[in-house]
């Protein structure tokens, strides 16, 4: 895995976070994760296409997703439902363009599929037996991971 695939993710997440939720964001452990992947409460998948082909997974808890939404929108949720996976869904599409974006630096064209979330009691999700990397980021309002699967096309 590249460096600049993770520095791109990295970067979008801090200035995604920054500006829609004025929140700091720290990247924590790295790890390679292979083959199925624990998910947590609201995991939002992302595909991507073009000079580079994969996935793009992040994993919150609920906890984090509706702190951020109340950040967000200004109400107060108690449960993961339609408006607040929705919110989640723009979140990490939005974190997902930029670092696509950031890529064209290093001259790689890809675009996104747009985003799958999936929320509730899932044990696992596979990346199809390949190896990814698993990046942490920390906030003041909990820790989230962001699985990162790409190879060149």
């Amino acid at each position: 895995m590249k460096a600049e695939y993770i520095n791109s993710f990295y970067k979008a997440t801090q200035d995604v976070l920054k500006t829609m939720l004025d929140i700091e964001v720290e990247k924590g452990k790295l790890d390679v994760v292979e083959g199925m992947i624990n998910s947590k409460d609201a995991n939002v998948s992302l595909g991507v296409t073009g000079d580079l082909k994969g996935s793009i997974l992040f994993r919150f808890t609920k906890a984090m997703t509706l702190e951020m939404v109340k950040i967000m929108a200004g109400m107060e949720m108690d449960e993961i439902d339609v408006f607040v996976s929705s919110a989640l869904g723009e979140v990490a599409n939005i974190i997902g363009g930029n670092a696509l974006t950031n890529l064209t630096a290093y001259e790689y064209v890809c675009d996104i599929a747009p985003p799958q979330v999936i929320v509730g009691d899932y044990k696992s999700l596979s990346f199809a037996n390949e190896k990814a990397l698993l990046v942490t980021m920390n906030t003041d309002i909990g820790e989230f991971d962001i699985i990162i699967y790409l190879t060149e096309n």
